[in-house]
């Protein structure tokens, strides 16, 4: 069969043993005993990553003032500890661009030692952090806040380098370095201006060049190549210029007692944890970003736990204070480039971490000949990058430039706790701003009078708009639209009383909103009876008809009186949109007396002593079952006699009618006259939870769908055949020629559940007569002598995902031996693919073939996309 997704090794821990199985019951394969083992695709990545980071740790190191060492043990800190302890495997650690203006100014106010204490503090805070398990509370911080603190502290690094970059010394403040440009431009060092031009110029044209070369010179990271171009052109030219200088490590500086004010200090400590947990958890979110691109990584490597990170990074801090080196955070460039060079398990990041190790160890000749002017132009490309045009793009799109601007004015000219407190009042201020500002006017277009209220519908706008409503003349019919998605108690409360008194005067009113899914009231209802807190809205009328309220409630449906014979009606209405129904729908549908003539007793429950497999379709609590579309629309002609189920279906069709075959009509009118072309038939079981055009992305005309329970391909035979899945497969095969048939099972299966249940003997209901076409499948899993179907990510769960796994692949032997299937793959004009689906996980997995086993892997967003 043609392989769906491509192979790959799989974790050890997946591996299936063989040996200890036994039957029956069936049980899922125990995991193999874990062997520690390093991949290469992790020691190439953790090459790649040591050559990006051994630069920038020592240009960061420079451009902070602390000792050169400080870069390279706060990089294998970063490493070491966090990568093993960390809650992101890919996630590279170390001296971040983003701490460097907080380090730079903690070193010039209390000295390199207090430095170290307060980095110290900083991971114990950070620890603190992560027991309480508080890492998804800083993701609440506002984008446009991160976006602007980074920006901030980039232009404070670009200013800062630049004097190192002319040959100069960078002063203590941005204001400073301003001022004093003027000077350094008239006093210029050409050796140290030619070798930072250098190095500039190779890191922005090495990833530009053409070509098969220059794909190949492209693995080559173009930091490394710019500093290692600039330093063997000074030591070839023999330029004068200031060079690295590491000092014996006998003599490196430890962290000692912290010495200064203790608010000062506990100020320092509170920005270096903010900092260092906000840059280190936005980049695990960022990186499960990039795992989740790549096909197939992100099932062996998992979401990041946060809190987890957070505590790695914590000990990472305190190992890097205590050992003597720079603050340590989460770093997008080196986390990035992990990602793409193909790693796949923490161990790439600790790997890099110990060549850092060994460098600092070993190689300090060759690192003291690389000159300053090149690291500085390194760590200012590194700060101008930091200014993200795309970041200023989307902040502008989601009108959050101010917010940015003043974090990053505040940021350069206060620093980065002040600029941070600056940005959060801002942003604080323009929510409420948004809150508060609704804009309400008033007009009248053949006799039907408007109100629109554009914003959110809160008690600060409740006089406005009563004032509004209250101009709107007596016996009139008005439609009220609110353009917004929240509207408070006091809002809904004045224009339900508003309602009730426009429709007892003899007026009528329609309430339409952005968004759908409504409930009913009845007019005069009190609001305490019937008023959501937070509503969206749908539709009200007037006198003589359903009055539909706001939505997202847990009221029950009401019932509206008739004004002409003040006789209640029963109203079941509510509107939905295409495809609303299934997603966070709460419409209650008021449920008819039974047979018995006991109230409130559910009519379609099975019989006492019956079991439903899953996936029949079954629904034994109607009272929760959610609705599928609108209530009758008018002039569709519910009759009387029609059961709950029938309002169900009128609403439906109603609602497909009113609001989906407009949308439709066009592409349905096209498929009539041209015909049916599928491109795949589709095999897949009954469970009413498989939207098989949901899962595959699909419209109408697209695929050619076969649904039986146990999604079963019985074999091609007289006795044991079944002509109506042969028809449809020999009619998908040969007259509609698809390209591929897709064999799809699915978690939770009843069917598979009902077989692996079943007993010998016993009355042969249709039920059981079907499911023999599964028997097979049943032998398959407990034949030793075949490998077992399994998924790539993990064991399967218990005897009934195994068997669902297993009744796919048996299956797709099945479809073989139809003739029809059979010749069009000889012919190479059909494919064959086995799918699963855990519906709880929302995951489809592909099958596919590896070392002669049946494997499904994931589909991740980078499949989907293409």
């Amino acid at each position: 069969m043609s392989a769906c997704v491509p192979t790959r090794a799989t974790d050890s821990n997946a591996n299936v043993n063989r040996t200890k199985r036994v039957h029956p019951p069936h049980s899922p394969p125990p995991p193999s005993p874990r062997r520690f083992r390093i991949a290469g695709a992790d020691v190439s990545a953790s090459i790649a990553v040591f050559l990006i980071a051994l630069p920038l740790s020592l240009g960061i190191a420079l451009a902070t003032g602390a000792p050169l060492q400080a870069g390279l043990v706060a990089a294998a800190a970063g490493g070491l500890v966090a990568g093993l302890l960390g809650g992101c495997p890919l996630q590279v650690s170390g001296p971040a661009a983003g701490l460097t203006v907080v380090t730079a100014d903690l070193i010039h106010r209390y000295g390199w030692r207090t430095t170290c204490a307060v980095t110290v503090l900083a991971g114990l805070a950070q620890l603190a952090l992560g027991c309480v398990r508080v890492a998804r509370t800083a993701l609440a911080v506002s984008p446009a806040i991160v976006h602007g603190m980074l920006a901030g502290i980039g232009v404070t690094i670009a200013v800062a380098q630049l004097h190192i970059v002319l040959g100069g010394t960078p002063q203590s403040s941005v204001l400073a370095n301003l001022r004093a440009l003027p000077a350094q431009l008239a006093d210029l060092h050409p050796a140290d201006v030619a070798m930072s031009v250098l190095t500039l110029a190779l890191l922005l044209l090495w990833p530009r060049v053409p070509g098969r070369l220059g794909h190949l010179m492209r693995k080559i990271p173009a930091a490394l190549v710019a500093v290692a171009g600039a330093t063997l052109t000074a030591s070839l030219t023999g330029l004068s210029l200031a060079k690295v200088d590491l000092p014996s490590w006998s003599s490196h500086a430890l962290a000692g007692l912290p010495e200064g004010p203790v608010l000062g200090i506990a100020a320092a400590v509170l920005t270096t944890t903010l900092v260092c947990s906000v840059q280190s958890l936005l980049g695990a979110v960022a990186v499960d970003k990039l795992v989740a691109g790549q096909p197939g990584l992100s099932a062996r490597v998992g979401r990041s736990d946060l809190n987890r990170e957070l505590l790695g990074q914590g000990a990472a801090n305190v190992v890097s204070g205590v050992l003597g080196g720079l603050p340590v955070a989460g770093v997008a460039v080196r986390s990035s480039a992990n990602v793409q060079a193909g790693a796949v398990s923490r161990n790439s990041t600790m790997l890099h971490g110990v060549l850092v190790v060994v460098a600092a160890l070993l190689m300090v000749p060759v690192l003291e000949l690389i000159p300053l002017a090149s690291l500085a132009a390194l760590v200012m490309a590194v700060g101008i990058q930091m200014v993200s045009l795309h970041h200023i793009r989307t902040v502008t799109r989601h009108r959050e430039v101010l917010v940015y601007a003043v974090t990053t004015l505040g940021v350069v000219f206060l620093g980065v706790l002040e600029g941070v407190l600056l940005g959060v009042t801002v942003a604080v201020a323009v929510a409420l701003n948004r809150l508060a500002h609704t804009r309400i006017t008033h007009d009248e277009k053949e006799g039907v009078h408007h109100v629109h209220v554009q914003g959110q519908l809160t008690f600060l706008a409740v006089p406005r708009l009563s004032r509004t409503l209250h101009l709107v003349p007596q016996g009139t019919h008005v439609v009220v639209e609110l353009d917004g998605s929240f509207m408070d108690h006091a809002a809904y409360e004045s224009l339900q009383d508003w309602q009730n008194a426009h429709t007892a005067r003899g007026g009528s009113a329609e309430l339409t909103g952005r968004r759908t899914g409504v409930r009913v009231a009845e007019p005069g209802r009190t609001g305490s009876e019937a008023t959501p807190a937070d509503t969206t809205t749908g539709t009200t009328s007037g006198s003589g008809t359903t009055t539909e309220v706001p939505a997202r409630t847990n009221a029950p449906a009401h019932t509206t009186a008739n004004a002409p014979t003040g006789e209640p009606t029963t109203s079941t209405a509510c509107r939905c949109h295409p495809w609303t129904p299934w997603r966070n729908h709460q419409c209650d549908h008021p449920q008819s007396a039974p047979p018995s003539g006991r109230p409130g007793e559910p009519t379609d429950r099975p019989a006492p002593g019956t079991t439903t497999p899953a996936g029949t379709g079954t629904d034994t609590h109607p009272e929760t079952r959610k609705g599928t579309g609108t209530g009758p629309h008018p002039g569709t002609g519910t009759s009387p006699g029609t059961g709950p189920g029938g309002h169900q279906l009128a609403r439906g069709i109603s609602a497909f009618q009113r609001n989906t075959a407009p949308l439709v009509r066009g592409e349905l009118a096209r498929l009539a006259k041209e015909g049916q072309r599928p491109s795949q038939l589709f095999l897949t079981c009954a469970d009413s939870r498989l939207v098989t055009s949901m899962i595959t992305s699909s419209g109408p005309g697209d695929l050619f769908v076969v649904r039986n329970v146990g999604n079963l391909v019985p074999p091609p035979g007289e006795e044991s055949g079944d002509d109506s899945v042969a028809a449809a497969i020999e009619y998908a095969v040969d007259v509609l020629r698809v390209r591929s048939i897709t064999v799809c099972g699915h978690s939770g299966c009843g069917a598979m559940q009902a077989l692996l249940n079943s007993e010998p003997g016993g009355a042969q209901t249709p039920l059981k007569r079907w499911l023999r076409h599964g028997l097979p499948s049943l032998e398959r899993m407990a034949d030793d002598g075949r490998p077992w179907a399994r998924l790539a990510a993990r064991a399967p769960v218990d005897a009934v995902e195994q068997l669902c796994l297993t009744n796919v692949v048996q299956q797709l032997e099945h479809l073989r031996g139809h003739e029809s299937v059979a010749r069009a793959l000889r012919e190479g004009a059909l494919e064959l693919h086995g799918m699963y689906f855990h519906v709880g996980e929302a995951q489809a997995y592909l099958l596919t073939e590896e070392d002669g086993e049946q494997l499904f892997d994931g589909v991740g967003v980078a499949d989907l996309s293409a």
